[in-house]
């Protein structure tokens, strides 16, 4: 942390220099909007959207850009069937100058919402595999469009202060690893033009309201999804002698792959195995020929990631083989293109901005953070190779007392993709907004 302490006081004097002399302005037009963003957020809480289907979330968003003054294109993305995406463009151009891309993402989970808030929201739908399910904002990213509408307000309320273009996004998909791959191939860049940064936040339950963390280099851990399919032979539960039980083998088998991150992997190459879903099975006492297992696997390296692979692939040969099952009974292992790339801030725009966070906030509200296992597909849009520079921030979002008093009674206030997160509306937004503009005003020059 010293040689990234070190860039950002080389870096210190030039980026408060371009800072626009508007801070006083900047905090006057996020009072003033406050009030209209805290009833836009409890709107879109209220009515979550699950990934692939943000029509009415990306509807509002479009709806407040084009009467910000950005030139808007909706639709925007187009998934591997075909099928169009709710991706949402604004473009506001201000004279010759750098591009900017401000991403927010828009989607919900599948889970039933257990805040009691009275804007809770009450959604329930059908998901992909026919179960009914709760929709909730779990995440945030009700949130975060919040804070892209504020920003863009802000933004047109100051262009006197900036130039260039700023390209704001509003991502589909994002929980399901797709939303940012479907707008590349629906051409984003040649269509609108390619950044020369690229910057977004999301919020956190580590962090009380107010505040805002930020990590350089690795940041947030690749994400693999991945099918494990493992064959039995069925039969009747009172006679499991006669057949193979794949319940017993998937039993074993999800015991047995832990040990790939306890002895397969180097101690210092953080990794995790999940497995999060489990199909087999139709009634209790028939023994069914196969069992589905649904894994996620996160790391921060390459290598990491293939000796996970590398590991299940082998442990699905051994389970076959002690199992004594023929080469067509063998289980499998697919690799699914559901993938997110390393999140990887790059120091030097981290340095860069560095300066303007604590100008805006303060210096006891900007947090060294630390790189941490969940996973973003923001990183699709700085392409292979890392060719345009990002930097995600983490944005405190729990109420300041509440915060406190969970810390010192040495608990966690609950976090997102749980049923009773549930961020402090005005303080996060606020804050969200005055970080992103300030950001985005210093890289506007």
């Amino acid at each position: 942390m010293t040689i990234h302490r070190s860039l950002a006081h080389v870096c210190a004097l030039c980026a408060i220099a371009v800072l626009p002399a508007c801070a006083q302005d900047l905090n006057t037009l996020v009072q003033k909007e406050s009030p209209s963003l805290v009833v836009t957020y409890k709107d879109l809480h209220t009515h979550p959207e699950l990934s692939h289907h943000e029509e009415r979330t990306s509807a509002i968003l479009a709806q407040a850009l084009r009467e910000a003054g950005y030139t808007v294109t909706d639709h925007v993305g187009i998934y591997p069937d075909g099928s169009h995406a709710f991706g949402v463009v604004g473009i506001l151009k201000n004279g010759p100058g750098p591009t900017l891309l401000i991403r927010g993402d828009m989607d919900a989970l599948p889970i039933v919402e257990e805040t009691g808030l009275p804007y809770a929201s009450h959604v329930m739908t059908k998901a992909a595999s026919g179960q009914e399910t709760g929709v909730m904002h779990a995440c945030g990213h009700d949130v975060h469009v919040t804070v892209l509408i504020g920003t863009a307000r802000a933004m047109a309320a100051t262009k006197s202060h900036w130039h260039g273009t700023l390209m704001l996004i509003g991502q589909p998909s994002e929980e399901t690893i797709d939303g940012a791959k479907a707008m590349l191939a629906d051409h984003l860049y040649a269509r609108f033009g390619t950044p020369d940064k690229i910057i977004g936040l999301h919020d956190t339950n580590q962090l009380p309201a107010g505040k805002i963390g930020y990590v350089f280099g690795p940041t947030l851990a690749s994400s693999t999804s991945i099918d494990v399919l493992i064959h039995g032979i069925g039969g009747h539960g009172s006679a499991p002698q006669l057949g193979r039980d794949p319940i017993t083998l998937a039993a074993l088998y999800i015991t047995q792959i832990q040990t790939i991150v306890s002895r397969e992997e180097d101690p210092e190459e953080p990794t995790v195995v999940t497995v999060g879903d489990i199909h087999g099975g139709t009634r209790r006492n028939i023994i069914p020929d196969q069992v589905k297992l649904e894994l996620t696997v996160r790391t921060f390296s390459d290598k990491s990631r293939q000796t996970v692979i590398d590991g299940l692939t082998q442990m699905a040969a051994g389970i076959t083989t002690s199992a004594g099952l023929p080469p067509d009974k063998a289980a499998t292992v697919t690799v699914l293109d559901e993938y997110a790339p390393l999140e990887y801030n790059d120091p030097a725009l981290c340095a860069r901005i560095h300066p303007v966070l604590v100008k805006t906030l303060g210096a006891a509200n900007v947090i060294d953070g630390e790189r941490v296992m969940p996973s973003e597909d923001v990183g699709y849009f700085g392409l292979e190779g890392r060719k345009i520079p990002v930097a995600y921030m983490r944005l405190g979002a729990m109420d300041p007392t509440l915060f406190a008093a969970a810390h010192a009674a040495g608990k966690e206030l609950p976090g997102p993709h749980t049923s009773k997160f549930q961020p402090d509306p005005e303080p996060t937004i606020s804050t969200g907004v005055r970080t992103i503009t300030a950001v985005a005003l210093s890289l506007l020059q």
